[in-house]
């Protein structure tokens, strides 16, 4: 019985501390959720695409799972975490200083949403070029469009 009262706290506490993030965070929320499902599952269609070229080259060192890529990989993906993390904070402090100023800003992720979406897209790009290693025709318009939507975001960056 104690047990269930303390994961019942537990669980009421992660749903009180979500509420509170997501409520600040506002449209970003759903897009880090988004970000976050994309990573593991380019990570495991990473690692699949390599057994899957290991199979066909057993005699290739170049092709098939590799712990040293492995850990490439989760720290590229710690480094997406890090980003979001100063972008989010970026829009922190410019908000912060433009409420001190008194001027009212209605958006309070803008950079963080950015950032965000970029990598979400990237993430994108890299699940469909893995499918592509593991044999997957893939629809050329998808690939036309994501790609664009890249571009996009990267030349009104530049401006």
């Amino acid at each position: 019985m104690m047990e269930k009262i303390h994961m019942d706290k537990i669980k009421g506490t992660v749903v009180l501390i979500s509420t509170v993030i997501g409520n600040e965070l506002g449209m970003i929320c759903p897009a880090l959720v988004l970000l976050m499902f994309l990573m593991i599952a380019d990570y495991v269609s990473g690692m699949l695409a390599s057994k899957k070229e290991a199979a066909e080259h057993p005699n290739n060192k170049r092709y098939g799972w590799s712990s040293q890529k492995s850990i490439i990989g989760i720290y590229k993906k710690f480094g997406y975490i890090l980003t979001v993390f100063v972008a989010i904070s970026t829009d922190y402090v410019i908000y912060a200083l433009l409420g001190e100023m008194g001027i009212e800003y209605q958006m309070k992720t803008t950079f963080g949403f950015i950032v965000t979406i970029w990598l979400v897209i990237n993430e994108m790009l890299s699940l469909l070029e893995n499918a592509g290693r593991m044999g997957v025709k893939l629809p050329k318009f998808l690939l036309d469009i994501l790609a664009e939507m890249k571009k996009d975001i990267d030349e009104h960056n530049e401006k």
